[in-house]
Parts: structure tokens; C-alpha cells; sequence
């Protein structure tokens, strides 16, 4: 798979253009794209072709969402950032509401591109190298590079430093003034610090530096403050775009924006003459949300969803249903059984490959006691507290055991370097909520007890697609986040079998 080729992109356009406008735009650059791929700063391209990119527009949103045999990508779009020969760059949404970019790019009209990257890259290791010179003047630095070591897990986005004093040293990573730069940054500096430790075993590496833009730091510095102070230090510099830059202090990003709606129970209406031939088709799955609207989906994949007093279905673009529907509602459903399904003969098909965590959340909704047996098969809450996992490519459940203890489940169903940290972003969001008593004051997990000690944390992945690096970031983790990585067999569609715990 090439390297991504996107720059980052400038602050351009028109930024009230309709979705459906925005929609349009998108689908007529893939019309007439020759090579298309999907990059996203810091990450692999993703290339792009009709069975494996769906645009949908629902509850007011756009999203974007491609995926290939190891990584599935979900995206809101919220505009049009600039548009060139060959290339198309998205304005988008991700977790906690930050907003960044990601382009579409048509290799064959865009060779231009790497020129631009590679100088960008170039450009930001020295303003790296003199932050260094300038905080550090008694070390030297042994190494300063941008260059790819696939074979280690060392991204060419990061400039990434070695200073040394002596047998003393440290560390050192930053972050380009991207959001996603910004959100993997600990990912590779963790990997940056276990790889040095390994490397140079006479040396005293005290822990890792961080050089990251002034009002993108906060998701990296929440971070650090659940990381093990005994295992590493962690210093943190921020810099302004006048590249002046300081030390913060990690105990005043203590606070979280995160909320917890209150759960609303779905009353009986009128809807439920529409909704009960509906449920009773097999393997429809109807899943109750916490905002009190009902879910309807096969194997993961929901078909159709309440609104209020009205049913709204459509795999793709969604429309108003009524009595007369309820025959095509069904072929729908069976539509997707036939083609989502394990004893599926086409396994290449899009509505098989589709929203792969999806699936897994369904097998896992249904045998939860296989994940853990300890457990609670209900209430298993989704996306609880807010959070916009399906941005992240993860989904997150919520669950309790028979102890009243919370467990957060974090599923992915392909390799994904960036999993721990993601997955510390919503466990200690529940873990905030917990400390404030809120789950049982706003009606989660009636009748249950919860103890007040901080969650579980269950990493649940097929098993050959952990990343390797996954371990050694987890090793930096507080000894108060407990966490276990979960594996399932590589037929897991099929039946839900762990195959390894560690």
C-alpha cells in the first residue's frame, strides 16, 4: 500500500456549503478519479474503489466510510477544505468534537504531492531540532530523524530525537500542527521510547519529551496523566505558531469534556404495529440506544432506526416508513441476512465486509459471557458515555459483572496501532462519570450496585490482529487502568471463541 501523499491543507473555502452539495462534489471526484486513495495525515492510504466506500447521510450528518482487510475508517464530513487537480480535501469531525482533514487523491493526476509532503516534513524537523537546541542545551542530540522504520512501528510523520548527556538521556517526539498528528503522537513516542530502551541498553533513558501546538495538546496531556510515572517521565512542550514555546504543567488537564445523557426508556406507541413483524424476522437484531430510540439491525449493520413517533429505514439513505413498507423493510432484512452472514459464499461482497467492529458488537451483545464470564449479559450499553466512536473506527460497550464492577469493551476488528490510547480516551471518560456517582443517578444499570473502584478495561480483537506494538504501549499504562487484551479466533463471525487472553 503506498505512503499517504496529503499535506496538511489550508484554511480555505466556503464553509456553509449544503451536504448535499458536498456530497455531490465528492462523488463526482471519484466519477472521475482514475487511481483513487484515501489519506489521512500519519496513517497508510487506504485505496479507494466502489465495493469498499459508502457515503451516507443520516440525522443531519455526512459520513464517510472505507475499509480494506485490516482497517475500517469512519469519518463525518462537514465541508470542503480546498479541491486541486487530483485532489480533493475533506473537512471532518472526530471524538471530543476536534475537527481535521483527510483527502482524497487520484495518484495518477497528483505526482506532485509527495514533493510537498516531504518538504512540509523536512521543514518541521528543523523547527523541531532548534526546540531542542533551545530547552535542552546540555544534551546533545545523537539523532534526529523522519525516516520510516516499518519494521519497528516508527512513522515518518513524527520528527523523533535522541539526547544525550552523558549516560543520562531522554526521548523526544513532535507533533505537526494537524489534528491527527496531534491524537497519535504518544502512540509512536511511547514506541519511539521502548524501542531507544532497547536499543541502547547503557544509556539512563529517563522517559520521553512531547512537542505539540498550543490548543491541540489536551487529548495528549489527559493521556499522560494516566501513563506509570515509574516506568517513564513524561515532559510536555507546547508550541505557538510563532514557535515559541513552554513547559505545561499535566495537573491542569485534569478536567474532562464529556457528558452522560440521561437514559430514556422507549414507551409503547402506535410504532410498535410496524415494529413488531419486524423484530420477529430472523436474525433482526433490536437494539434499545440510551437517547430511548430502538436500533434495528442484522449481524451489526442497522437498516432502519425510531424517530420519535416515526421509522425512518434505508440501508444507505434513509426515508420515512409507513404501513405499505413493510414488505420491502423485510427484503431488506433478508437481504442482509443472505449477504452478512458466516456461511456467506461471497465473502468479498461490500455488505460482508462492511462496518467489521459492527459485527463483532454483535456477537459480542449476544455472548458477552464468552468475551468474560464474570459479566452481566444486560444492560450492555453502546457509546456510553457520548463519544463519537464510530469515528475512531472502535466501538465501545459498557457493561458490569455480577460483582457490580463496570468493564469497558473496546472492539476492533483489524490491526490498529492506535487502540490502547483510544481506548484510554473513553475508559477514562467512564471512569469520570463513575467518581460522580452519575450512572445510577441518570438510570443506567438499574438494580445494580456499581462499585466504586475504576473499570475494567477489555481490549477485544481478533487474534492475529493486535498490532505488535499494542504490548509495548500498554506496558506505560498506570497500574490503575486494569487492562486485558482479549483475542477471538479468526472465525468469529461464526461463533465468538477467545482464543487467547493476556
Amino acid at each position: 500500500m503506498p505512503a499517504c501523499r496529503c499535506s496538511p491543507a489550508r484554511e480555505q473555502g466556503d464553509r456553509s456549503i449544503p451536504l448535499t452539495d458536498i456530497r455531490q462534489t465528492i462523488e463526482q471526484f471519484l466519477q472521475n478519479s482514475a487511481e483513487t486513495v484515501l489519506c489521512e495525515p500519519g496513517e497508510e492510504s487506504l485505496p479507494i474503489t466502489a465495493d469498499n466506500f459508502v457515503l451516507e447521510t443520516r440525522n443531519g450528518w455526512l459520513s464517510l466510510q472505507a475499509w480494506n482487510d485490516r482497517r475500517n475508517l469512519v469519518r463525518r464530513v462537514t465541508g470542503i477544505e480546498s479541491q486541486t487537480r487530483g485532489k480533493l480535501v475533506l473537512r471532518i469531525q472526530r471524538f471530543g468534537q476536534r475537527t481535521g482533514t483527510l483527502s482524497l487523491v487520484d495518484l495518477r493526476r497528483s505526482a506532485g504531492e509527495n514533493i510537498t509532503l516531504q518538504s512540509g516534513r523536512l521543514e518541521f524537523r528543523e523547527q523541531f531540532r532548534r526546540f531542542l537546541r533551545r530547552q535542552f542545551p546540555t544534551y546533545k542530540i545523537a539523532e534526529l530523524t523522519t525516516g520510516a522504520d516499518l519494521e519497528h512501528s516508527l512513522s515518518p510523520a513524527y520528527p523523533r530525537a535522541f539526547l544525550r548527556q552523558g549516560a543520562s538521556a531522554w526521548a523526544a517526539i513532535g507533533a505537526s500542527p494537524d489534528a491527527f498528528h496531534c491524537d497519535g503522537v504518544l502512540t509512536f513516542g511511547l514506541i519511539w521510547l521502548d524501542y531507544l530502551r532497547l536499543r541502547e541498553p547503557a544509556a539512563v533513558i529517563h522517559g520521553l519529551i512531547l512537542y505539540l501546538p498550543a490548543d491541540r495538546e489536551k487529548a495528549t496531556c489527559l493521556r499522560l496523566l494516566f501513563l506509570n510515572p515509574e516506568l517513564a517521565q513524561f515532559a510536555a512542550f507546547v508550541y505557538t505558531e510563532e514557535k515559541i514555546e513552554e513547559r505545561v504543567d499535566l495537573r491542569d488537564y485534569g478536567n474532562l469534556d464529556t457528558r452522560l445523557e440521561p437514559y430514556r426508556r422507549r414507551l409503547p406507541s402506535e410504532l410498535d404495529r410496524l415494529l413488531t413483524p419486524i423484530r420477529e424476522i430472523g436474525d433482526v437484531e433490536a437494539i434499545e440506544r440510551s437517547d430511548g430510540e430502538l436500533s434495528l439491525r442484522v449481524r451489526g449493520m442497522e437498516f432502519a432506526r425510531t424517530s420519535g413517533d416515526e421509522l425512518r429505514f434505508g440501508r444507505d439513505r434513509r426515508r420515512s416508513a409507513g404501513p405499505t413498507h413493510a414488505v420491502e423493510i423485510r427484503r431488506l432484512a433478508e437481504e442482509l441476512s443472505r449477504f452478512r452472514s458466516p456461511q456467506a459464499v461471497d465473502r468479498q461482497n461490500p455488505l460482508y465486509l462492511r462496518n467489521p467492529e459492527a459485527w463483532l458488537e454483535s456477537q459480542v451483545r449476544n455472548d458477552i459471557e464468552a468475551i468474560d464470564a464474570r459479566l452481566l449479559s444486560a444492560p450492555i450499553y453502546g457509546q456510553v458515555p457520548a463519544f463519537a466512536a464510530t469515528d475512531r473506527g472502535v466501538l465501545d460497550l459498557l457493561a458490569a459483572d455480577h460483582a457490580g464492577r463496570l468493564a469497558v469493551l473496546e472492539l476492533k476488528a483489524s490491526e490498529d496501532i492506535h487502540l490502547p490510547l483510544q481506548a484510554l480516551d473513553y475508559w477514562m471518560r467512564v471512569k469520570w462519570h463513575l467518581d460522580r456517582r452519575e450512572f445510577s443517578a441518570r438510570g443506567y444499570f438499574p438494580g445494580i450496585e456499581l462499585r466504586a473502584e475504576p473499570p475494567r478495561l477489555l481490549l477485544v480483537s481478533p487474534a492475529l490482529d493486535f498490532h505488535p506494538s499494542n504490548e509495548r504501549v500498554l506496558r506505560y499504562f498506570s497500574p490503575a487502568v486494569e487492562v486485558e487484551r482479549v483475542g477471538v479466533s479468526l472465525e468469529w463471525q461464526r461463533e465468538l471463541k477467545v482464543v487467547f487472553r493476556s
